[in-house]
C-alpha cells in the first residue's frame, strides 16, 4: 500500500470514528460528559459533523482540499478544547482524545500531500546537519556542548514535561495508584540519573573524540566510535528517552512517559534516516562497518574496538 494510500485510509478510520463517537454522544451521558462536559452537543454537532466527519470521508476517495480542512479543523479543536479542559476541568478525556487525533491528521495529510513524510523539512536552519568548526579547542566544544545541554535538557526535560503534568491534572486525566508514588519518585531518579549518565558521556565522547557538539548545526568533525558509542549506534537518543521516562515517573505523569516514548518514535521516523544518511556521506566505508557492527536502540553486551 503506498503512502498516500495509507493517509486515506487514515482518514476513513477517522470518519467512522467521528461517526461513532457522535451517535454515542446523544446516546450515553457518560460519553457526553466526558467529552464535551458542558458544551452544547447540537452546536458542536452542526459545526464538527460537516467539517470533521463529512471532511475526513472526503479526504478517504480523495479530495486533497477535504484533507486539509479536516486537519485544520482538528488542530482548531484540538486547542479550543484543551484550553476549555483546562480551565473547567471539564471533558479532559475529550481533548486527550483531540490530542491524538490531531496528530493522526497531520501525519496523513503529509502522507496525502506529499506521499510521504517529509523528513527534509527536519535538517533546516539551526537543526541543518553542518560539522562543527574544525579549529575549536576541545575546551569549546566542551564549553558549547554544555551549553547545548543546559538549553535542551531545560526545554525538553523540565517546561514541556511541566506543562504536559499542567494540563493532566487539571483535565483529570491522571492515573493514581494508591501507595505506589513513593516508590515511582525513586525509580525515577534512579531512571534519570542512568539517561543523565549516558547522556553526559555520549558529549563528551563527540566533543573530545569527535571534535564536535550533539548539535546538528556543529557535528563532530570525525567519526566518534569511543565512550558508549561502542556499545550502542546512538546512546544520545537512547539516554535522552531514559531520561524522558525518569522525569515521567518522578512526576507520577503518564502522559510524560508517553511522551518520552513518542519522542523515541518521532526521532526514529524522522530524524535518525536523515542524520544517517549524513554520517554516510560524510564519513563513507567506515560508518557503514561501524552501523553493521552495533544496533540503533539496544547495546551490545560486547563493544566494538575503540577507533580515531
Amino acid at each position: 500500500m503506498s503512502a498516500v494510500a495509507w493517509g486515506r485510509w487514515y482518514f476513513g478510520v477517522q470518519a467512522v470514528a467521528g461517526a461513532a463517537w457522535w451517535v454515542s454522544v446523544f446516546l450515553v451521558p457518560f460519553v457526553r460528559d466526558a467529552t464535551l462536559g458542558s458544551l452544547d452537543p447540537v452546536i458542536m454537532a452542526l459545526l464538527d459533523v460537516p467539517l470533521f466527519v463529512v471532511a475526513s470521508a472526503l479526504a478517504a476517495i480523495g479530495i486533497r482540499w477535504a484533507a486539509i480542512l479536516a486537519t485544520g479543523w482538528t488542530l482548531l479543536v484540538t486547542v479550543a478544547l484543551g484550553v476549555f479542559a483546562a480551565v473547567t476541568g471539564q471533558a479532559g478525556i475529550g481533548a486527550l482524545l483531540m490530542v491524538g487525533a490531531a496528530v493522526g491528521s497531520v501525519t496523513a495529510l503529509a502522507l496525502v500531500l506529499t506521499g510521504g513524510i517529509p523528513r527534509a523539512w527536519i535538517a533546516i536552519g539551526p537543526f541543518a546537519f553542518r560539522p562543527a568548526d574544525p579549529t575549536a579547542s576541545t575546551g569549546a566544544q566542551l564549553g558549547r556542548t554544555a551549553i547545548e545541554i543546559v538549553a535542551f535538557w531545560g526545554v525538553f526535560l523540565a517546561v514541556i514535561p511541566a506543562v504536559l503534568r499542567f494540563f493532566e491534572l487539571r483535565w483529570q486525566v491522571a492515573i493514581t495508584l494508591p501507595g505506589a508514588e513513593p516508590f515511582a519518585v525513586i525509580a525515577g531518579v534512579v531512571v534519570l540519573v542512568l539517561g543523565s549518565i549516558v547522556g553526559l558521556w555520549s558529549a563528551a565522547a563527540m566533543a573530545t573524540t569527535g571534535g564536535g557538539t550533539p548539535l546538528p548545526a556543529a557535528m563532530p568533525n570525525r567519526l566518534v566510535v569511543a565512550g558508549p558509542y561502542r556499545f550502542v549506534r546512538n546512546p544520545m537518543a537512547v539516554g535522552s528517552i531514559v531520561q524522558g521516562i525518569g522525569v515521567g515517573l518522578l512526576l507520577s505523569s503518564w502522559i510524560v512517559v508517553v511522551y518520552a516514548v513518542f519522542g523515541a518514535v518521532v526521532w526514529n521516523v524522522l530524524v535518525r534516516p536523515v542524520e544517517e544518511a549524513d554520517l554516510e556521506a560524510r564519513f563513507g566505508e567506515p560508518y557503514r562497518r561501524y552501523r553493521s557492527e552495533l544496533r540503533c536502540w539496544v547495546p551490545s553486551l560486547r563493544p566494538v574496538p575503540a577507533r580515531r
